[in-house]
């Protein structure tokens, strides 16, 4: 996957959903940079990624190419409480995989969100992983486990063939009620 296919799996998520988002495990910042492009001028992103070396990397790819983006890093793991703002929206693309227990940490990103906020998950299309995708979700269990954590209006935003489990899909959940 390219740039252009990860703002395409973004965009009909997070276009007119605010400007103060996250990125949960974002790596070295390919969702990052998409998310980057997709807010524009205005737009805050707070990054969170255990790997420090990872987000100097992003850092200098953020500046180069988005600049005009504010982008705050917190190296941490966003499988523990993380001292976030109130957030418009977050993307989790390619990192709730690797949690086994997903209840608990969606209570956590659903407490970052403001109501109407929306989460905004990248992941591989099965429910069987493997050693580097240990714990993936279907969208068919993603709509379950969203529902659960008290995420409503979910809804598959794109998909697309991956050599490696298949398909990676995209799709947004809200948080509605309080």
């Amino acid at each position: 996957m390219n740039h252009a296919d990860h703002v395409a799996l973004l965009r009909d998520g997070v276009e007119g959903g605010g400007a103060v988002w996250a990125d949960l495990g974002s790596g070295t910042g390919a969702f990052t940079l998409a998310l980057a492009d997709l807010l524009g001028l205005g737009g805050v992103i707070h990054s969170v990624d255990r790997d420090r070396a990872a987000l100097r990397t992003q850092a200098e790819a953020m500046t180069r190419r988005f600049p005009v983006i504010e982008l705050h890093q917190l190296t941490a793991d966003f499988t523990t409480r993380l001292a976030l703002p109130s957030l418009d929206g977050l993307v989790m693309a390619n990192s709730l995989h690797f949690v086994r227990d997903k209840g608990p940490v969606l209570a956590l990103v659903r407490g970052y969100l403001r109501r109407g906020g929306r989460l905004v998950l990248v992941e591989y299309g099965a429910d069987r992983g493997n050693p580097w995708v240990p714990h993936p979700v279907s969208f068919a269990t993603w709509r379950q486990v969203a529902g659960a954590a008290g995420f409503e209006e979910t809804r598959l935003l794109g998909s697309v063939p991956s050599r490696f489990l298949g398909s990676i899909y995209s799709a947004v959940s809200v948080r509605l009620a309080d």
